[in-house]
């Protein structure tokens, strides 16, 4: 194989100036009436795609699953769920994309499989079969019990016990999701094969599920509770072997066939993500971490409500976009994914100013230096829904927490209130194409309930105005590819911790790129310090390439901001 240098490497990397769109194909768009979005839905909308500038398209799994966790719980990595459509349908995806020049990534979910895999099945059949050794059985504690005190991120021990053998098997996630066991060799080699099969068949990418936990300590100690939240997590996260297991799968998958991948990385440190994602080592192309969205996490827990803490939020973007830099990493920039509720409802307000807010959140992270990934529907502005009862939920996640926080205490009102704030089906709901019935989704009955705003939020609408948050993202992603400062500059923070307000530089060779968003609802003054003042006015000349107010307005020291009011200028000396 040969061997690229690191500046060769750095010199193919045009990711680095791509958008990536995120697709969770189940609420895409439904060509058959079924209520479930499917390939072909996606293949009739590439065009618009391609309008709005993507590159790479990442496709969520359409692999055979029970659906326990969306797809998430896969039954068997190289069959496509007919609920989805055929291989046929996914090999004219694939031709279709290409024919337009743009990629797809695919959802690799290696940590863990459905309890309906054949592996699992063979495993749990007998103790002596050699599949028993692909998954993470353990005997019961001395006194009996769980084999250790790991919970689930769903809620409840990570253990599942089997009556026929007396032996647990490991779950870190829900009951149905068996934890594979890294440490055989036949499980490293067996995925490498399922890896290849589809880079075989032209996929041109891995976005990898929670690939940071596939190494465990092998001791299986209790957690004492010294690291928060002590659920177990630190003998998981990034565990010993894990760069050894990610470098191995570079060395035959990745490498070879010239692919682009992101590590979704759980609970991690931006040490470890510099290791992931910087070339020399030959793992990832980038990481995502979610640290920025644990800024309304009281203490770090996710189902209590807390208003965002701003300086926290620039601090980490500001330290997670430095510290990379330095060490040679490279970021998944995002605030929207099918795992979080809809940024535009969890970091500003979806009703006033629904417009300028929408673009402001999209300026703030697509002047950031790595990867922007768009969600589907965060390019018009969609909303968290309005959830009137439990009865419309289906994430399993949201209906295990919305159980454990009755238990504890809390009336379904209260546990309801959370979720609407909380639940991964914020995200999830089907897609907003027109004003018509199911906003243009399906035909039939959609399998999750559609906001009831689509009439006035929807991509029809949002295409057929200049000025609209659809039209501010083609704007934003064309920029990223017109100007080498979007991908190389050095960052600097310049709010000096302000309380509305989040700016930054970014400082390239003989230009720098300025951004400032105001995130409240009042009118107010910035003023930059002196000394970034000095630095950028002796750049060159200002000019604004992209405002969300409609009107002009001059890079000066001290700046005028009217509610939500974000702006980008390119300084230089040409």
């Amino acid at each position: 194989m040969e061997v690229l240098t690191l500046s060769q490497a750095r010199h193919s990397e045009w990711w680095r100036r791509s958008t990536v769109y995120q697709v969770y194909p189940k609420s895409f768009k439904d060509t058959t009436g079924s209520g479930t979005g499917d390939i072909r839905g996606l293949t009739e909308k590439l065009d618009y795609l391609q309008e709005l500038g993507i590159d790479i398209v990442w496709l969520q799994p359409v692999y055979v699953s029970p659906g326990h966790d969306n797809g998430y719980d896969v039954a068997d990595y190289e069959r496509i769920n007919p609920d989805f459509g055929t291989m046929e349908d996914f090999d004219e995806l694939v031709e279709e994309l290409h024919r337009r020049g743009m990629k797809l990534m695919t959802d690799i979910v290696v940590n863990h499989t459905s309890t309906e895999h054949e592996w699992f099945k063979q495993s749990i059949s007998s103790k002596d079969n050699p599949y028993r050794d692909y998954y993470i059985w353990k005997d019961p504690a001395p006194g009996g019990g769980v084999p250790n005190n790991w919970q689930s991120k769903f809620g409840g021990p990570a253990w599942q016990y089997d009556e026929a053998s007396g032996q647990y098997y490991l779950t870190l996630f829900d009951k149905t999701q068996a934890d594979l066991n890294w440490e055989n060799e036949q499980v490293r080699l067996a995925v490498n094969g399922m890896m290849l099969f589809w880079a075989r068949k032209g996929v041109d990418g891995f976005r990898m599920d929670v690939i940071n936990l596939i190494s465990k300590d092998q001791r299986f100690p209790d957690d004492d509770g010294s690291v928060p939240p002590g659920d177990g997590r630190k003998f998981y996260t990034d565990g010993p072997r894990v760069h050894e297991f990610i470098r191995a799968m570079y060395d035959e998958v990745f490498g070879p066939h010239e692919l682009i991948t992101v590590g979704e990385m759980s609970s991690t440190t931006l040490e470890q993500c510099i290791r992931y994602s910087n070339p020399e080592r030959r793992e990832f192309s980038m990481t995502f971490n979610f640290h920025h969205l644990k800024v309304d996490y009281p203490n770090g827990r996710k189902w209590e409500l807390m208003p965002y803490d701003f300086e926290a939020l620039k601090r980490l973007f500001s330290e997670w976009q430095s510290g990379m830099q330095e060490g040679g990493g490279w970021n998944a920039l995002f605030f929207n994914n099918h795992d979080q509720p809809r940024a535009l409802s969890r970091f500003t307000d979806d009703t006033a100013y629904r417009e300028e807010r929408a673009k402001l959140l999209a300026t703030t992270l697509h002047g950031l230096q790595g990867t922007p990934y768009v969600y589907q529907g965060e390019e018009i502005g969609m909303p968290n829904p309005k959830w009137r009862g439990i009865e419309e939920f289906r994430d399993i996640e949201s209906l295990n927490m919305y159980r454990i926080l009755c238990e504890q205490g809390a009336s379904p009102g209260e546990a309801l209130a959370i979720l609407q704030e909380r639940s991964r089906d914020n995200s999830r709901t089907p897609m907003q194409w027109d004003d018509s019935v199911n906003a243009g989704f399906t035909t039939g009955t959609p399998w999750l309930k559609v906001d009831e705003r689509y009439p006035d939020i929807n991509v029809q609408k949002e295409r057929e105005l200049p000025d609209s948050i659809f039209h501010h993202y083609r704007k934003l992603i064309a920029l990223r590819k017109a100007h080498a400062v979007f991908t190389d500059g050095i960052y600097r923070r310049l709010d000096e911790a302000h309380p509305e307000v989040f700016a930054y530089a970014r400082m390239g060779d003989g230009e720098a790129l300025v951004v400032v968003s105001n995130f409240s609802s009042k009118e107010i003054t910035f003023r930059l310090a002196d000394h970034h003042w000095a630095d950028l006015s002796a750049a060159g000349q200002d000019k604004l390439l992209l405002g969300n107010t409609g009107e002009g307005l001059a890079f000066t020291q001290e700046l005028r901001l009217s509610p939500y009011a974000s702006y980008m200028w390119l300084i230089s000396q040409n």
